[in-house]
């Protein structure tokens, strides 16, 4: 009974933690991008998105991600899973997850010192990876025999390279449509005058000259 509570609490951290890296990094993308607003927006956006980023991080991504460690480890005790093969695979992904983790700390110190180079798109690239840990953890676990062999590789790969080309997709058309929003900010069209307007206006009429006027 003990595991089957250790499991559900395993999975609940998770969950957990999975969604502070998921949203901690949209608030890094969305820091850079406020970067490149006016002034006084910048101002504004970036502090806020600093208290969003400090709260998610210390309230959630890193309480889950110790209980997520903990529980698992628990639950690795009391399974004996640590010699099967499935396990093995399924640390390839665990372990660059939490290296994951605190490349996203680095990240978020650095918008506090307001020293973060990397751009928008490269923080959307970096987004996906987290997806690919998600996907490939849960499918090792559900699908063991599966992901013993050379089919769990090919599938990563073929899964990282379908998540990275919809990122690429993704950051070609934000360009493209920024492109034009720049353009149309260049190039206003002024609003054509309706034809009743132009009929209904009036005739400014020019007065002939008198014949005092012409004399002179």
């Amino acid at each position: 009974m003990t595991i089957l509570y250790v499991t559900a609490a395993h999975i609940i951290s998770m969950v957990c933690w999975f969604s502070g890296l998921f949203y901690v990094v949209r608030l890094f993308i969305y820091f850079v991008e406020a970067g490149k607003k006016s002034l006084v927006e910048k101002e504004i956006l970036q502090k806020q998105f600093l208290i969003m980023q400090r709260r998610l991080w210390y309230g959630i991504t890193w309480p889950a991600m110790i209980a997520t460690v903990g529980f698992g480890l628990w639950l690795v005790t009391l399974s004996h899973v640590h010699k099967e093969g499935w396990f093995h695979f399924k640390l390839l992904f665990v372990l660059p997850l939490i290296l994951y983790h605190f490349q996203c700390g680095r990240f978020r110190r650095q918008c506090a010192k307001g020293t973060i180079e990397t751009s928008s798109f490269k923080l959307r690239l970096f987004n996906e990876l987290a997806t690919l840990f998600l996907v490939m953890i849960v499918f090792t676990v559900y699908l063991k025999s599966f992901f013993n062999g050379l089919w769990g590789i090919i599938g990563l790969v073929a899964l990282a390279l379908l998540l990275f080309f919809m990122a690429f997709l993704y950051g070609k058309m934000k360009r493209r449509n920024s492109k034009k929003d720049k353009m149309a900010k260049k190039n206003p069209i002024e609003p054509e005058l309706n034809e009743k307007e132009i009929r209904d206006e009036p005739i400014k009429q020019i007065d002939a000259p008198s014949d005092s006027e012409h004399n002179k």
